[in-house]
């Protein structure tokens, strides 16, 4: 695809002044505020909120934004999400919707100021008993947008939470099946939330295919994805009833022959590539809603697609996927067109890492849910961006370099960082700024090395808007 049709548009002298919508606050001011303080943050990316603002008029005015009950995420996040869907306009093929939950944890004098997202066995009291405690922080889940080239346009949902402390779960889950709770009622609705809210922002909804792990086979979902006339392709756990209901897809795949094989390199726990080969296995079934829900869900046809290891070395586990979706499968390329798109769900596992390692939002002082939930809104823009920098060469490395840098920041770059040494890339390229402001990070740019990586991208942004300002400031004399 062409990258022009996924570049964030750069208003003014900073990226940022896209991703901001100033009239979605009630306050003018909060919307000017808010721009400022996405664009401090993003130049000091992993500091803290003094190091971004400065000095102690800004700092107190960043803190007073952060706790206003008239500021929320939402708007925070509002100019980015039409950001998104513009770009999601833009760019052509089909676009996948990576789905997945990451958690928040802090240390609180007062934990119930922040609230808490699960409870963790603590070992053994002095008579052997158990101990538990609980984990003060929040969650987020979130609905991250991006082609089949794996370059993310933003994001198009995004929700926080956390979870009241009682006692008495693991009773009550004895006492109650699960699967005949109403989804409107479980946690889990978020995912059905995530999905409703990004095809109504995207549109189009035939173009998007939702991606999801294991935690996101929900048959609510399946019937939700039909019924706004969008897409799945999601890992199942769940060994649902088939055909009449008198058996099971586990069974009915169990006499289904062999596709093909196909080979992929993965990474072992010793860091070493290895090259394993798949037996490829799909079929067309007609899945049952669960028993407690069959007056309410009805059957769906779909696809089960079912890619296993051959010949797995002793002391690892195979690698098993199975998958399903409700697009049609006719030819073992099409399946490993979907196994691909899983694949891709990595991606949304980047952008927290992005978020936890490159902003280091769990270091923040802030000491509300609140509070926090408007501070990582924020950071979720930035850690989208560095994302979309890491992943923007790779997608079009002939691209021109001005969809992503200024033609001050190229100016740096050129002046900092010698033209030669930078794996072969061309003269006048993204790949070749991208390369240079990657080397500013740390990376070393040998003709080996593989594309740089975000940890290095962080590094060489935060590195690169520091000598900007003693650029502008040798010019000021």
């Amino acid at each position: 695809m062409s990258i022009e049709c996924g570049k964030p548009s750069v208003v003014g002298d900073h990226w940022s002044r896209s991703e901001i919508d100033e009239t979605a606050f009630r306050d003018a001011r909060l919307g000017r505020r808010c721009g400022d303080l996405l664009c401090r943050l993003s130049d000091r990316m992993g500091g803290t909120i003094p190091l971004a603002c400065q000095d102690w008029a800004s700092t107190k005015a960043a803190y007073r934004f952060f706790s206003n009950p008239k500021v929320e995420e939402g708007d925070i996040l509002a100019g980015h999400f039409e950001a998104t869907k513009a770009r999601y306009a833009a760019s052509p093929g089909p676009i996948l919707l990576l789905q997945d939950t990451t958690e928040f944890t802090y240390q609180r004098r007062n934990p119930h100021d922040v609230g808490f997202t699960k409870s963790i066995n603590s070992g053994r009291d002095k008579e052997g008993r158990l101990r538990h405690h609980a984990v003060c922080g929040i969650l987020m889940h979130s609905s991250l947008v991006v082609t089949e080239d794996g370059l993310p346009l933003g994001l198009s949902a995004v929700k926080f939470w956390n979870r009241e402390k009682f006692r008495g779960t693991a009773q009550l889950k004895r006492k109650i099946n699960t699967t005949r709770v109403p989804i409107e009622a479980k946690e889990s609705v978020r995912w059905l939330e995530n999905l409703r809210q990004s095809i109504d922002l995207l549109g189009q909804p035939d173009r998007c295919v939702h991606v999801g792990d294991r935690e996101s086979d929900i048959y609510e979902l399946y019937c939700l994805a039909r019924e706004l006339g969008t897409h799945f392709v999601v890992r199942t756990v769940v060994d649902r009833l088939a055909g009449s209901g008198d058996h099971t897809v586990k069974s009915e795949m169990r006499d289904v022959p062999s596709a093909g094989t196909h080979s992929i390199e993965v990474r072992t726990d010793d860091d070493t590539i290895e090259r394993v080969t798949l037996d490829i296995q799909y079929k067309r079934i007609h899945v049952c809603p669960p028993i407690g829900k069959q007056k309410r869900y009805p059957s769906l046809d779909l696809t089960v697609i079912h890619a296993s290891e051959i010949g797995v070395p002793l002391g690892r586990k195979p690698i098993l996927w199975k998958l399903v979706t409700d697009l049609e499968v006719g030819n073992l390329e099409e399946a490993l067109e979907k196994i691909r798109w899983y694949a891709m769900r990595w991606k949304i596992e980047v952008f927290h890492k992005i978020l936890k390692s490159g902003c280091r939002v769990e270091d923040a002082k802030l000491r509300t849910a609140d509070r926090l939930a408007n501070l990582v809104a924020l950071f979720c823009i930035v850690s989208w961006r560095v994302l979309w920098m890491t992943m923007v060469a790779r997608a079009d490395p002939q691209a021109d370099p001005t969809i992503a840098f200024t033609a001050t920041e190229i100016t740096i770059l050129d002046q900092i960082v010698a033209d030669n040494g930078n794996r072969g890339a061309k003269p006048a390229t993204l790949e070749l700024y991208l390369t240079k402001l990657a080397r500013l990070g740390g990376y070393l740019a040998r003709k080996a090395d593989p594309p740089p990586g975000n940890t290095v991208i962080w590094r060489g942004l935060r590195r690169l808007a520091d000598i900007q300002i003693g650029a502008e400031l040798a010019t000021c004399g």
